[in-house]
């Protein structure tokens, strides 16, 4: 029965996340309610960006110039104009900030954007599978339960704001685990040839048309 209820009272922490707007750009939305008091602490969500989708580190810098969002990339380093299939996983480590409505509850948004697909066979869009983010807690000057929470692995200062060193912490217990799905307009397999003979078409007639031009106006010597 005790067990029962140390898990009860730790499955308490929920994290939901929506992906808002419509599109390749869309707003990362993340909201944490803790199943206890944090006061003191730094609360963050650690997400897993699938090859599919990612975060422009630039963008991101300029947001935090702004104080409008505070996150850390991992690696940090990206290729934004690299497609889905020669990209790799991210992490991202998104500070949350107190929601004026609960006592409990933290919420950050961060831009997130769809990498160019290879084309499929029969359908015209792909599936991004954006999994349930960690819950993480870094409390330097009160402790936590033990039954509910456990060191996690995050190399990073309890602040984007700090280099300090800090330990956070990961539920042991996690939320009920919730999938976004993102759906990513593709070309169609079928349609390869149609491309190609319009694309060599539209490339002969402007060149056509240039060096047309060209002839007529051009002063040659």
């Amino acid at each position: 029965c005790v067990t029962l209820d140390v898990q009860a009272a730790c499955r308490d922490t929920t994290v939901t996340q929506e992906l808002l707007k419509e599109g390749f750009h869309r707003d990362l939305l993340v909201k944490v309610e803790l199943g206890e008091h944090a006061a003191g602490c730094a609360v963050a969500a650690q997400v897993r960006l699938p090859p599919g989708i990612y975060v422009d580190p630039y963008e991101v810098a300029t947001l935090q110039q702004q104080n409008l969002t505070k996150a850390v990339l991992f690696p940090d380093v990206i290729d934004v104009e690299a497609p889905e299939y020669l990209a790799r996983d991210l992490f991202l480590l998104l500070f949350l900030e107190p929601d004026a409505r609960c006592s409990r509850c933290f919420r950050a948004a961060v831009p997130v954007h769809a990498r160019y697909h290879r084309p499929a066979e029969g359908t015209g869009e792909a599936l991004v599978v954006l999994e349930s983010p960690e819950v993480l807690l870094c409390c330097c000057h009160s402790h936590l339960s033990a039954e509910c929470w456990e060191p996690a692995e995050v190399d990073t200062p309890c602040s984007s704001d700090t280099t300090s060193p800090c330990q956070w912490h990961s539920t042991k217990h996690r939320p009920a685990h919730e999938e976004s799905m993102l759906r990513v307009p593709v070309g169609l397999r079928e349609h390869s040839s149609l491309v190609c003979a319009l694309t060599l078409l539209t490339t002969g007639l402007c060149s056509g048309l240039i060096l047309a031009a060209a002839c007529k106006y051009g002063h040659f010597s």
